[in-house]
Parts: structure tokens; sequence; C-alpha cells
């Protein structure tokens, strides 16, 4: 089973997307349509590139180590959220979703 079908599985997530460090969408599952998944590829991407930024800024400014590579990131709404890790994004539905288990099965 593909790692995006795998996360399909947890409970709560809405749709799972693979994307390059470019933001050029991999691949897919989920509620989301090729256009969405494409606009969310962009949007993963470009907010990993920031935190990686807020990280070596972070790193470099306080001397404190364990701050790089990043390694993944969540934004959150009222009602939905993304998680990252590494190239993919998980959207989820808060009221369903176990963030601990979302993450165990990123790191999976």
């Amino acid at each position: 089973m593909s790692k995006l079908k795998e996360l399909m599985n947890v409970k709560g997530v809405t749709a799972v997307g693979q994307f390059n460090d470019d933001g050029t969408l991999v691949g897919f599952e989920g509620n989301m349509s090729p256009t969405e998944a494409a606009m969310a590829a962009q949007m993963c991407a470009t907010n990993k590139m920031m935190g990686q930024m807020q990280v070596d800024g972070f790193t470099a400014m306080s001397g404190e180590e364990g701050w790089t590579p990043l390694v993944g990131f969540a934004i959150s709404g009222p009602k939905a959220s993304v998680c990252v890790e590494g190239n993919i994004g998980v959207f989820t539905n808060n009221d369903e979703v176990s963030f601990n288990q979302l993450f165990a099965a990123l790191r999976a």
C-alpha cells in the first residue's frame, strides 16, 4: 500500500498529497480536485521553505541546537488543519483526527 493510501486510513484525514520542493504535485488521494491538490502542493512547499528559513534564523540567533533541519509543521484553523512531514501534506477534520496518531503515521 502506498504511503498516501496508508495515511488516508487515519481517522479524520480528508486528503493527502505529495509534493516536490519546488511545489509541483507528485500525487494525491482523497477529497480534493486535481486543481486543489496542485494549489495545496504549492502552499505546502512554500510554507516548508519559510519554516526552514525560520528555524535556520532561530538557530543562528539563539545558538540553540535541534531546530534544523526542519522536519515538519502544522497549520490549523478551527475546523481543519494541514500537517506536513517531509514532502507529504495531510489535510484533516479537526473534530475527528488524533494529531498524535497522524504524526506517528507520517513518521512510520
